[in-house]
């Protein structure tokens, strides 16, 4: 990395960020309750290859990892306050100069359209500013976040990853993708 980006030990892996429709805050264990509220619609689950989250004891698992990671988020609806899902930053399946976003769930009131971007260019942002490149792991049938990462100007990768027995197609998005592609954003720079 060049010395005008900040180095990887100066990354917070659970920042607070503010969008114009989503706010991002490090994830609590009093989170739980209204994060499963939204998580218990089975139909934000139904073509994820981990498809029974909505069931509680699954949800808390997910819960549980989540936290224990130390990269995992809270996203509210900046208007309300209101949680309205998660999304977490790893580092366990990457390759060096790269950052995972991922396990993101949204309420469907809000996927698909303008928070889910505002949430991309916050979290893409904040990480390209420490990291070559951002990694997205998609279930190869999840056709829905794959066209939403083709809408943000990713880029698919030729390797893949098995998880929860699930191949899953690796996308990423550099620092030149991300300036120049539909999210638009500046990266931050110290």
């Amino acid at each position: 990395m060049s010395s005008e980006w900040v180095s990887l030990t100066d990354f917070d892996p659970q920042p607070t960020l503010a969008g114009a429709l989503v706010r991002v805050r490090p994830l609590q264990a009093g989170d739980w309750e209204a994060l499963f509220a939204v998580a218990s619609d089975p139909l934000i689950w139904a073509i994820q290859p981990a498809h029974d989250r909505w069931h509680k004891p699954v949800f808390r698992r997910f819960f549980e990892d989540a936290l224990g990671g130390g990269g995992a988020l809270v996203v509210e609806d900046q208007s309300t306050g209101r949680a309205i899902g998660s999304s977490r930053y790893d580092l366990a399946r990457v390759e060096p100069g790269e950052v995972e976003i991922g396990w993101t769930f949204l309420a469907r009131s809000h996927r698909g359209g303008a928070a889910n971007r505002d949430l991309k260019r916050l979290m893409i942002g904040h990480a390209l500013a420490h990291f070559e490149r951002c990694v997205f792991l998609v279930g190869p049938e999840n056709w829905r976040s794959r066209r939403a990462m083709e809408k943000v100007g990713r880029r698919l990768l030729p390797r893949t990853h098995t998880t929860l027995g699930v191949r899953h197609v690796i996308s990423a998005i550099g620092r030149d993708e991300f300036e120049a592609g539909p999210l638009g954003g500046a990266i931050p720079r110290s």
